[in-house]
């Protein structure tokens, strides 16, 4: 019997492994699985490899729209497809969607699903050009997803934006929840018993993660509350929203925040941080918070589509306005405040890890999407 042939695409190499790693090890016990992503280290493709995945590599530029490196990415999919004649295609992130869906077109027994993981900047809206950017994005996204099967969001909010844009039919969009996270890796973990209040943020070092707000909400905790602790962890990110390391390091030496760089395994930090902060501008479902929630942590992040849906107001948590520093320290003060109430917010944040993002029940649901 010839197996059938499952395509994923993303645009880093690193999140085949990081993002969609046990997704794509249930997908293997079912068919022969194909991950693409930009040229790898050779770390990601050896563990692709030992789960029975190959790894192809195609010419991608994830930041901006260059019309001869775009023309390029999308024949060098669609010359892969024709090759490899997979039963179904899985896109994530904008590029892969648009170009994976415009090349899938090339085999017309494909099943092409796009997953939506957030917005991202150029759905933002507000200059000339960010404007101009969405207006194309917007044309682009649905000229991509005319052929979808499905297209698969993490959040109604993003779905709304894409339906009242008309760029899918309603009856094309389902909704996830995120995707998951492992529960029994990040392990339930008490608080630490030390008594300075630790507040943690992780995330690629971009302004719309509102890291800058988490320096001057720190700035103001600490004129009362000098000890408190600000931890931020992530990796530089070469796109226009980037924060430069300058910056992060000047809020380092004005004693504003403690920067831990970047890392591989996020587990030791959140085991060692008492609230788990991400002021960010728009998520698609923010994985470092599924992260927190499933080690036990208390969750404080903003009232945007994606972060939302993560807390239950007073339960395990708090949502804050975006962009709003004030608040956001105001709410960490609280948490200074009032210790006790941390760790029964801990364990109500652990509960909805299991009942909701699960990484087993999120990939059960993706698979009966796709028919798999």
């Amino acid at each position: 019997m010839i197996q059938e042939k499952f395509i994923i695409i993303g645009a880093l190499p690193e999140s085949l492994v990081n993002f969609r790693g046990d997704l794509i090890k249930a997908l293997s016990k079912k068919c022969k699985v194909i991950a693409m992503a930009s040229s790898t280290v050779q770390s990601v493709s050896n563990t692709l490899s030992s789960i029975g995945v190959d790894f192809e590599s195609f010419p991608i530029q994830r930041n901006g729209l260059n019309p001869i490196v775009d023309f390029k990415t999308y024949l060098s999919l669609r010359k892969s497809f024709v090759k490899n004649k997979p039963s179904i295609i899985l896109a994530y992130t904008i590029k892969p969607i648009i170009w994976g869906g415009l090349a899938s077109r090339a085999c017309p027994n494909t099943k092409f699903f796009a997953l939506v993981t957030g917005l991202g900047f150029a759905f933002q809206g507000g200059s000339l050009k960010r404007n101009i950017l969405s207006s194309m994005v917007t044309f682009l996204y649905k000229q991509s997803l005319k052929t979808a099967e499905k297209v698969i969001f993490q959040n109604t909010d993003n779905l709304e934006v894409f339906v009242s844009r008309g760029i899918v039919p309603r009856g094309k969009c389902v909704t996830v929840n995120g995707s998951g996270v492992d529960i029994e890796k990040f392990a339930f973990t008490p608080l630490p018993s030390s008594k300075q209040t630790v507040f943690l943020t992780i995330g690629r070092l971009l302004g719309e993660k509102g890291f800058r707000e988490y320096a001057q909400a720190a700035k103001i905790v600490k004129q009362h509350y000098p000890e408190a602790i600000f931890q931020l962890q992530g990796p530089t990110d070469p796109s226009p929203d980037g924060l430069k390391i300058e910056e992060v390091e000047k809020w380092q030496e004005e004693g504003l925040i403690e920067y831990l760089g970047s890392t591989d395994d996020v587990r030791p930090s959140i085991k060692a941080c008492h609230v788990y902060v991400l002021p960010s501008y728009h998520e698609g479902m923010p994985r470092t918070v599924l992260e927190a929630m499933s080690i036990g942590r208390p969750i404080l992040t903003t009232d945007v589509p994606g972060c939302r849906e993560t807390v239950i107001e007073g339960e395990n948590g708090y949502l804050v306005p975006k962009q709003d520093a004030k608040a956001l320290a105001e709410r960490m003060i609280w948490f200074i405040e009032n210790s006790q109430k941390r760790g029964g917010m801990g364990i109500k944040s652990r509960e909805l890890a299991e009942q909701k993002y699960d990484v087993h029940k999120v990939n059960a649901e993706l698979m009966e999407i796709m028919g798999l």
